[in-house]
């Protein structure tokens, strides 16, 4: 591995100056104009290189006259349509189990690991139900119109068995530290699971590029895009361009690095801790609003559902017909669930058990809860409300904000509130996530951690700085890039996913315990 590295050290050292020298330059040229600000010209200084990545992530393939469809969208399709007949619909057969181990039905206080089933779950969880669900549903219809909704569903569905499967193997292969703290997901699954297949150089490279992504997702998706529309959100709360904290995206940036460091200073115990409460209430009041709003146009509500199935396979109205719908679909829940990802799978490595297979029924609940619950209702609102036609300069969060607020007035407030509170928890699973891929890569001294914590918290302040299209264009490349080596090793991994999950269904009918 450490081969590896020194070669990735020369290339990214070499990127990074010559790069760095670009970005000075077009900064400083930026600054020299008249009333452009700081927030502006970091934004351009970024736009590059987020551009250059997102066009080899995102190529587009030609399938037909003006359709062009991503190769990464392909590959996340089929990830999961191959785990869900692999698996025999195991998101199926397993619910019920699920729930019954995350109320700790089989839990033994004694099974090795830092936290419970529920604490990786809502830690996991963390980092996918929030901005994903607010923000990302409403660029999704936005762009691909109601249809696209249907097209979340279905891949939260499929998603759910990608999720069974790398977290699965997360906890299979993780490994143990002599002060008991773990460490897992698909660097290490990628690693000593190859080799035990007779692959251990196809393992490395997978790992190593995995891991390289996963630290870019996590400053990207992981702070930069989540302080973006924090600050978004709240400025427009406080009265957008007459608020006191306009042109200071650096200065809330600033106080959420600052809160995020407190808690993420703690490693896993902590961050499980926060999310446990957080989630859960934040997820809580964002579900019962919506759910008010939808049972007081209760009337409204399959002309909605009908909109959705006729927008899923209308061959015109949106940029593409049902394929643009389709792809914006499963562009928007793959990142809103990340399943295929193998994000999730570093959080639920920690869990307390001794069968892996329990966390693999675990993880699958959450692209339902994330996907199929949630993002399926906040886009009902925004298809109820009117929201979708009356507001068509609006994307994002602000058109979410803008459903609500239809409704309740009030609710702009306890949106950005809420907003901020989500932003933070996925910030808080994600540093995690990228301090486990630091760790792989150039080890887990004190040193070492403590370094990517203070440069997840640097680029917490440049998240808010910058415009959402850049930040979104970074963040969805490093996060679905993430995907390429997980699923690839997942695919190599398959008999071994399979021959856990029978051993533990064989074992569960003898013994019924965990």
């Amino acid at each position: 591995m450490s081969y590896f590295i020194r070669i990735a050290l020369i290339v990214g050292a070499s990127l990074f100056f010559s790069g760095a020298a670009h970005a000075e330059q077009s900064f400083s040229e930026c600054m020299k104009i008249e009333g452009q600000g700081l927030d502006y010209c970091a934004d351009q200084a970024v736009a590059p290189v987020s551009n250059w990545i997102a066009s080899k992530v995102f190529y587009e393939i030609p399938i037909g006259d003006d359709i062009k469809i991503r190769w990464i969208v392909i590959w996340l399709i089929f990830g999961a349509l191959f785990f869900t007949f692999y698996l025999r619909f195991v998101s199926i057969w397993g619910f019920k189990h699920a729930i019954d181990l995350v109320r700790g039905k089989y839990a033994d206080p004694h099974s090795p690991g830092e936290v419970s089933h529920f604490q990786a779950l809502t830690t996991a969880l963390s980092g996918t139900v929030g901005l994903g669900n607010i923000a990302g549903v409403a660029v999704a219809i936005s762009l691909g119109g109601p249809g696209a909704t249907f097209w979340m569903i279905l891949a939260g569905l499929l998603g759910m068995s990608s999720k069974f499967a790398e977290c699965t193997l997360g906890v299979k292969y993780r490994m143990y530290h002599s002060d008991g703290s773990v460490s897992g997901g698909p660097k290490y699954y990628l690693t000593t699971g190859l080799a035990e297949r007779g692959l251990p150089n196809v393992g490395k490279v997978l790992a190593f590029f995995f891991a390289i992504c996963c630290i870019g997702g996590a400053i990207g998706a992981g702070n930069m895009f989540q302080s973006n529309q924090a600050f978004a959100m709240t400025l427009q709360a406080t009265g957008g361009d007459a608020s006191p904290l306009a042109g200071k995206g650096w200065l809330f940036g600033l106080v959420i690095a600052i809160l995020v460091a407190f808690v993420i200073i703690g490693g896993i115990r902590s961050i499980a801790r926060v999310t446990a409460r957080l989630v859960p209430l934040m997820a809580s009041i964002y579900v019962l609003t919506a759910l008010v709003i939808l049972l007081s146009n209760f009337s409204q509500i399959p002309d909605a559902f009908g909109l959705i199935i006729k927008g899923a396979f209308a061959p015109e109205g949106v940029v593409g017909g049902f394929i643009g719908a389709m792809i914006q679909g499963f562009q928007r829940a793959g990142f809103s669930n990340e399943a295929g990802f193998g994000s999730a799978a570093i959080a639920h490595s920690a869990v307390k058990t001794k069968e892996p297979a329990t966390e693999g029924f675990v993880a699958l609940l959450e692209p339902f809860i994330d996907t199929v619950v949630i993002c399926t209702m906040t886009a009902l609102v925004i298809i109820i409300t009117g929201s979708l036609n009356s507001s068509a300069e609006l994307s994002g969060v602000a058109l979410t904000a803008s459903a609500f607020s239809s409704v309740f007035p009030w609710f702009e407030v306890v949106l950005a509130i809420a907003v901020v509170l989500f932003a933070i928890s996925t910030m808080l699973s994600w540093s995690y996530y990228g301090s486990i891929s630091w760790g792989f890569l150039f080890g887990h001294s004190k040193v070492a951690k403590y370094s990517f914590k203070v440069l997840f918290c640097l680029f917490i302040v440049l998240g808010a700085m910058a415009s959402l299209g850049n930040v979104i264009t970074f963040s969805d490349s490093m996060v679905f890039l993430m995907s390429l080596f997980n699923i690839a090793g997942l695919y190599l991994l398959a008999p071994v996913i399979r021959q856990e999950v029978q051993s533990y269904k064989q074992r569960m009918g003898q013994a019924g315990s965990d």
